[in-house]
C-alpha cells in the first residue's frame, strides 16, 4: 500500500461500532499483519508490539463488539502516547483503504487472563476491526464534524496542507490540537486540560496528537517535502502545551 492511498483515505474515513462478527478470511489477516509490521514509528526509541485479539478476549464499557482488535503494547517513556496514535492512525487508514470497518477504542481492555505487559510493554489501546453491513466511507469532507481551521491554526498560508490533520479523529471528537509557526516549521499543542477532564482526555488527548501529526506527515509528503518531527520543549500558545515540532524540508 502507498502512502498516496493513505492520505486518500483520510478524506473518506469514519468510525464504525456494528460488526458482522464474522472473522476475516486468513489472507486478509495476513495482509494486515504484514502492514502492521512495517508501520512507521513517530519516534523510533520507543519500544512497541502489535498484539491481535478476538471478541472473547476483550472488556469495553460500550456496547461495541467487533470480531478482531488489533492492541498496542509500549514500553513507557517520552512521547510514547503520541507514538501510539502515530502507529496505530496507519492502520486505521489501512482498514479504511481496504474497505474494512474500525474503531478506536479507548475504553476497551484485553479481558481476564489476557495480559496487561508483554515482552515488557504495557497495553496502551486497541482499535477494532472487522466487516460491518454499514456504510463505511463518507462521500465527502462535509460529513466530518469538525471545528474550522481558523479554530485551531494561526499558520498563514498552509489550509491545504493541514486539512488533513484538522480531518483526524480525537477521543469524544475533542480535537485539542492547535498548529502554530509557518509554513516551514509548524508547533504542534495540545489544549490545556481543567483537573477533571485531564483524568478523563489526559491521556487519549496526546494520542490524538499522535493521529494527527501522522495526517500531517502524510499531508507533507504529498506535496514531494519530508517532515521531521522535534519534541525538544518550546513556546505554545496561552492555553495550550507544546507537544512536537514539524520541519518541513524539500527531498
Amino acid at each position: 500500500m502507498t502512502n498516496s492511498q493513505l492520505y486518500n483515505a483520510i478524506f473518506r474515513r469514519k468510525s464504525t461500532r456494528k460488526y458482522d462478527m464474522a472473522p476475516l478470511p486468513a489472507d486478509t489477516l495476513v495482509r494486515l499483519k504484514e502492514f502492521a509490521s512495517n508501520a512507521r514509528p513517530l519516534d523510533e526509541s520507543i519500544r512497541y508490539e502489535f498484539a491481535y485479539l478476538g471478541s472473547a478476549d476483550v472488556r469495553n464499557l460500550l456496547p461495541i463488539k467487533a470480531p478482531h482488535y488489533i492492541c498496542l503494547y509500549s514500553e513507557k517513556k517520552g512521547n510514547y502516547l503520541m507514538n501510539t496514535g502515530f502507529l496505530l492512525q496507519q492502520m486505521d487508514l489501512y482498514f479504511s483503504d481496504n474497505n474494512l470497518a474500525s474503531c478506536w477504542l479507548g475504553m476497551a481492555k484485553p479481558a481476564k487472563g489476557v495480559p496487561m505487559l508483554m515482552n515488557g510493554l504495557e497495553f496502551v489501546i486497541m482499535l477494532a476491526f472487522g466487516n460491518t453491513t454499514e456504510i463505511i466511507h463518507r462521500t465527502n469532507t462535509s460529513e466530518f464534524n469538525r471545528k474550522n481551521l481558523s479554530e485551531i491554526s494561526s499558520v498563514v498560508g498552509a489550509d491545504a496542507l493541514l486539512e488533513p490533520a484538522r480531518l483526524a479523529p480525537s477521543a469524544s471528537n475533542t480535537q485539542a490540537w492547535f498548529f502554530s509557526g509557518d509554513s516551514d516549521v509548524i508547533t504542534v499543542s495540545r489544549k490545556k486540560l481543567n483537573l477533571l477532564k485531564a483524568q478523563v482526555y489526559g491521556k487519549m488527548n496526546q494520542i490524538d496528537i499522535g493521529i494527527a501529526l501522522f495526517h500531517l506527515g502524510l499531508s507533507v509528503e504529498r506535496i514531494g517535502k519530508v517532515a521531521s518531527y522535534y519534541f525538544d520543549e518550546d513556546v505554545a500558545p496561552n492555553g495550550y502545551e507544546f507537544m512536537a515540532k514539524v520541519k518541513i524540508s524539500k527531498n
